[in-house]
């Protein structure tokens, strides 16, 4: 895990801010040329790059608030032309690792919530200098925040579906699921995300055995994950889905489609009239195609319905997009997981789900990581005192009814109000702050 811890000067004194996030690799840049360690040397290089412009127009501009920040680093780092398409997701990273950072430390500096701050117009926020329809926007019309989520469970491509499916050498003794019949009895769920591969008879007869064993009104997502090279095709097997008639529950609690196809062909002009025929049945969102903030507005002229939040795309990012689809009067924007864990990247990703109020997110790092065995014994200790309401004494998620209680988010700091023993292993990176 990449964890920047920064120090800040504010007006209440020097502060410390932090964020953190798995370097997972082929999800930033599916390049299949480069090794693991490549890509997570690239995403550190992001976070300082990031770091560097923050520091340096911090240090020229004072008074400059979280949003300033970002949105310097923002166009410095991801929006200049010469930043090709393939790099921009990378360096993304980089500026939501650090943007983070800047928010924890407003949020510690006020002594204040994520969700107090952000009513509180703190970070600075000014969604014009982006959109100029959007400049009496702010995050008071979100509302009241969410206490609790509807967990959307991620039923990956070589998850085993029931007790027969499952490897012997990956059988448990103790009560943690391993199949998906087991993950539904044991946490009560009722959505799902379900990715599917490209090869139209395989999906056809995956999404098949998965309405067979999930409960009637259940709700469902379809991730593409760019394995369809056009999204008529996934139109087609949705359509011979239907007419072979043993899905009908699936078809019909489809929520929104996620990034059918590759994000290098999102934008073609001949990928539109797939994407309406999708649309047909579900919004059809974006997500590794969301690389910069032109995204968006570009997918919305081509039929796309929504977009992806991920902190680890960025919390001013998923703000811009709540305000453009304010501002449209329409579109979806739909909660997707990087495999988080507690605790900076997952109370910071699920401080921004409640806040923006969405009915449910995906959630799949606890399905692959036991409770917290990353964290010192005294890290766990304070985590399970301050939100025993989101963890199970064993330390794993709590998920009751297929939902998390999001009501133990709302301390001072970004989802979490540490200390923060920061044990984890040796630095890879330092910078001076």
């Amino acid at each position: 895990m990449l964890v920047a811890e920064l120090e800040v000067e504010t007006e209440a004194g020097m502060v410390v801010g932090r964020a953190g996030e798995l370097l997972v690799p082929k999800w930033f840049s599916k390049d299949p040329s480069t090794s693991v360690e490549d890509d997570r040397r690239d995403l550190i290089d992001a976070a300082r790059l990031a770091f560097d412009e923050v520091r340096t127009f911090g240090s020229v501009g004072g008074g400059a608030t979280a949003f300033d920040l970002w949105a310097h680093a923002q166009m410095a780092c991801v929006e200049r032309p010469d930043v090709a398409a393939a790099d921009r997701l990378v360096r993304t990273f980089g500026v939501s690792l650090i943007e983070r950072a800047l928010i924890d430390a407003t949020c510690t500096a006020l002594s204040s919530s994520f969700f107090d701050t952000l009513a509180g117009d703190a970070l600075g926020i000014h969604m014009e200098a982006f959109d100029e329809r959007l400049g009496g926007w702010s995050a008071a019309s979100l509302g009241r925040r969410s206490e609790s989520v509807r967990v959307r469970h991620t039923v990956g491509l070589v998850d085993a579906l029931t007790d027969e499916e499952v490897p012997e050498e990956d059988r448990r003794e103790d009560d943690h699921p391993v199949c998906l019949t087991e993950d539904i009895a044991t946490f009560g769920l009722d959505c799902f995300k379900l990715k599917v591969s490209g090869s139209v008879e395989a999906d056809l007869a995956r999404l098949e055995t998965i309405a067979s064993i999930t409960p009637d009104g259940a709700h469902f997502t379809l991730d593409g994950n760019e394995q369809y090279e056009d999204p008529a095709r996934l139109a087609a097997m949705l359509d011979e889905l239907d007419e072979r008639g043993n899905a009908p529950g699936l078809l019909s609690g489809l929520l929104a489609i996620e990034q059918p196809v590759h994000r290098a062909n999102t934008f073609a002009p001949e990928t539109a009239a797939g994407v309406a025929r999708l649309a047909e049945r579900a919004p059809v969102i974006i997500d590794e195609a969301d690389a910069d903030l032109s995204a968006y507005p570009r997918a919305r002229a081509l039929g796309y319905g929504g977009v992806s939040m991920k902190a680890c795309k960025g919390v001013f990012r998923a703000l811009l997009a709540r305000a453009r689809i304010d501002a449209d009067g329409e579109g979806v924007q739909s909660a997707e997981d990087l495999t988080n864990l507690p605790i900076l990247p997952l109370h910071q990703d699920l401080a921004m789900v409640s806040a923006l109020g969405l009915p449910h997110v995906e959630r799949n790092g606890h399905h692959y990581f036991l409770g917290q065995a990353h964290l010192s014994e005294e890290e766990r200790e304070r985590l399970q005192a301050a939100h025993g309401s989101l963890y199970s004494p064993a330390g794993k998620l709590r998920i009751e009814d297929g939902r998390l209680d999001l009501s133990s988010l709302a301390v001072p700091g970004f989802g979490y109000a540490g200390p923060i023993t920061m044990s984890v292993g040796e630095p890879v990176a330092e910078t001076p702050a």
